[in-house]
């Protein structure tokens, strides 16, 4: 038979002597410092809850969760200010004011992957000043390519084969 230990033996904190004197635990003091509230995410991961602006106090810094991401399209840089929580696909309504293509009609690539309009730039791991690849959708180029072939062909005037 095993002899299995006290668990208060094995989860206790070496950080007891550092700094408040004899048995105080550092991280107890800075957790209820700090007020640290967790969440359960869907997955079952146990993370720390987000905080918004108004929950400090109401003090709130302009612009704090606003990122810079500089979009490449390959000839031209543009710079977009965004909010770091928000999605791809709320970047490309961004890019359709700057560029005039409409956002099904742009594909977005993030370190070489091409990013869906639902994945939020904060959980890919958009930072600020980070750049982002913006190419035309293949598929629409080449519409767009026959659209205009054709409008030029009609545009042609016909000629007479018969004249009476």
């Amino acid at each position: 038979m095993v002899k299995i230990p006290n668990p208060r033996r094995l989860f206790r904190s070496r950080s007891k002597s550092v700094g408040g004197g004899p048995g105080v635990d550092i991280c107890a003091m800075v957790a209820e410092h700090e007020k640290i509230e967790w969440e359960v995410r869907p997955g079952g991961l146990l993370v720390q809850k987000r905080r918004s602006p108004e929950d400090d106090d109401g003090v709130s810094s302009p612009g704090a969760d606003a990122i810079l991401v500089r979009v490449s399209t390959g000839w031209q840089w543009h710079v977009v200010s965004i909010d770091s929580t928000a999605t791809f696909g709320d970047l490309k309504v961004m890019l359709s004011l700057v560029t005039g293509l409409w956002p099904r009609e742009q594909r977005l690539l993030y370190r070489g992957k091409e990013r869906d309009d639902g994945d939020h730039l904060h959980m890919v791991g958009v930072q600020d000043k980070d750049k982002v690849l913006l190419l035309e959708d293949p598929a629409v180029k080449e519409r767009k390519l026959r659209s205009t072939t054709l409008a030029q062909l009609m545009g042609v005037p016909c000629h007479c084969f018969i004249e009476v």
